[in-house]
């Protein structure tokens, strides 16, 4: 039995299935809430996930974050799967029903997107590991959700996350001020945050 099927994950139905080269087998599936807490709790408790916004709280009250989220038509979670082991959380959300849609001209076809990569654990530097694994995640925004352009809005302190997704061929925008949100289910303090997007032609042509 391959690990994959011995994983934990494998009866878990997917939104996203990609077998790439080299790399490995991607699935992209809903998050739950309650089941994966762990896993996500301990990735945005680290130092290193601390522009995330979630250092600080307890497993129950990531748990209730997404499970709210889980209630909303226009933002959604995902685990990301690598041959069996979870390797990422994805957040997709509609620009026009987002705080970002103060600061920038929402186009038709536009999807946000924000992403948290997991620990690189023991493996050490891990040389195109999250090209090969952002290549997979595009293809599910942008071919799969028939988008026609992705925004991020990276905290502008988060060089390296910039730095990678201009590597990803993202052009920069503008630096903007999102404002703060306080909802009764979820506080989003002021951010200052750096804009960038990537068309679907210049993902995949055409």
């Amino acid at each position: 039995m391959s690990e994959q099927h011995m994983s934990p994950y494998a009866s878990r139905a997917a939104v996203h299935e990609q077998e790439l080269d080299g790399f490995g087998a991607v699935r992209v599936l809903p998050l739950d809430a309650t089941a994966d807490a762990g896993v996500i709790h301990r990735w945005v408790s680290e130092e290193r996930a601390a522009f995330w916004g979630m250092n600080g709280l307890t497993r129950d009250q990531v748990a209730g974050v997404y499970a709210h989220m889980d209630t909303l038509d226009t933002h959604h979670a995902f685990l990301v799967v690598k041959n069996g082991e979870p390797v990422a959380l994805l957040q997709t959300y509609d620009p026009e029903a987002d705080r970002v849609s103060e600061c920038y001209d929402v186009e038709p076809g536009d999807i946000g997107v924000h992403l948290l990569l997991a620990p690189a654990g023991n493996e050490g530097a891990r040389p195109g590991w999250t090209a090969a694994l952002a290549a997979a995640l595009m293809a599910y925004v942008l071919l799969g959700l028939d988008r026609k352009r992705i925004v991020v809005d990276p905290d502008v302190g988060n060089e390296k996350a910039i730095a990678r997704f201009l590597k990803q061929g993202f052009t920069a925008g503008p630096a903007v001020v999102l404002p703060e949100i306080d909802l009764p289910d979820v506080y989003l303090p002021e951010k200052k945050a750096q804009l960038a997007f990537l068309r679907r032609e210049v993902a995949f042509g055409g």
